[in-house]
């Protein structure tokens, strides 16, 4: 049962005084709600908060995402605390690798070099050579030698983009995004019928059905940056619609249409990412928990593969 919280408490001037009584700093990322976006003190994709983590000094991090994030956090940060507003934001893609069956199919492949999206688990994480995100990936991937038989994990739509950019062969681990796999390619088609000067952009973790028709296909910092730069009025955004609070913010003037999934549910927004609130994220500031933490030995092994997408991404 969660405590009760004093309806007449400023929430926000609350998380304030207390990130400045603990020397806290706040990572939240493009699919949270808006007001934590906005109360945030870095707000990014999975790379750039996983740079602002390594550069912290920081007392304590309250990282409002989901818990590969903060984990990749706590691994980055031994020494310093970090909390999260909800313990049950997860991610389907890391539940979906679950490390012990991966170690038994990596046995298959043990001249491959295992590259894994950064949406996995710690344990999956020290199985890997090197960690990538959807920012870095194609320079990762780029980055292993000619010759060599690489294994990408966990997401196979992402995989397949990656082979098609840089035609390297690669073995796929059978993972997915629960939300960028049910956008719809003939709702969005329609929607594109109806604003015909609209531009498609979507993120590569969305099926190659939905990739076709895109305009531009990035991370979600890089789709931030395209509708910022691009000449268009008007984008149907095929990935979570967080990341249309900061289009609006950066690019004020523009229409932002949500790419539809294919049922009438809200099922484009990640029901992990959602379960954070501001009540929770002033909870765990507030009384230091639930705090996050890897096992120092695990920490260790993680930490390789972590560090070395960080110095490819410098």
């Amino acid at each position: 049962m969660e405590p009760e919280i004093d309806v007449r408490l400023d929430l926000a001037a609350e998380i304030d005084r207390l990130r400045k009584e603990k020397r806290a700093v706040i990572l939240a990322h493009y699919y949270q709600d808006d007001e934590i976006q906005d109360i945030a003190d870095h707000v990014g994709d999975s790379l750039q908060l996983a740079q602002a983590a390594a550069r912290t000094d920081a007392s304590m991090i309250a990282f409002a995402g989901v818990m590969f994030m903060a984990e990749t956090a706590a691994i980055l940060n031994p020494g310093i605390p970090v909390v999260v507003p909800d313990t049950e934001a997860g991610c389907s893609l890391a539940d979906g690798c679950p490390a012990d069956i991966f170690a038994k199919f990596l046995q298959r492949y043990a001249d491959h070099t295992v590259v894994s999206y950064i949406n996995c688990s710690a344990e999956v994480k020290a199985l890997s050579d090197v960690i990538c995100t959807s920012s870095n990936a194609e320079k990762i991937i780029r980055s292993v030698p000619e010759g060599r038989g690489i294994v990408f994990a966990p997401d196979r739509h992402l995989g397949r983009y990656l082979i098609k950019r840089t035609g390297r062969d690669m073995v796929l681990w059978p993972g997915s995004c629960e939300v960028h796999e049910i956008f719809s390619e003939k709702k969005i088609v329609q929607l594109k019928l109806r604003n015909l000067e609209a531009k498609i952009i979507a993120h590569p973790e969305c099926e190659e059905t939905v990739l076709r028709h895109a305009d531009h296909i990035g991370s979600t910092s890089s789709l931030l940056k395209f509708v910022i730069e691009d000449s268009a009025d008007t984008y149907i955004v095929a990935t979570e619609p967080g990341i249309i609070h900061q289009m609006k913010k950066f690019a004020p003037n523009k229409t932002y249409i949500p790419a539809p999934p294919d049922t009438n549910c809200a099922c484009n927004e990640c029901p992990h990412m959602r379960r954070n609130t501001m009540e929770k994220l002033y909870l765990c500031l507030r009384d230091g928990r639930p705090r996050v933490t890897v096992e120092p030995e695990l920490a260790r092994r993680a930490l390789k593969p972590i560090q070395r997408m960080l110095d490819l991404s410098a």
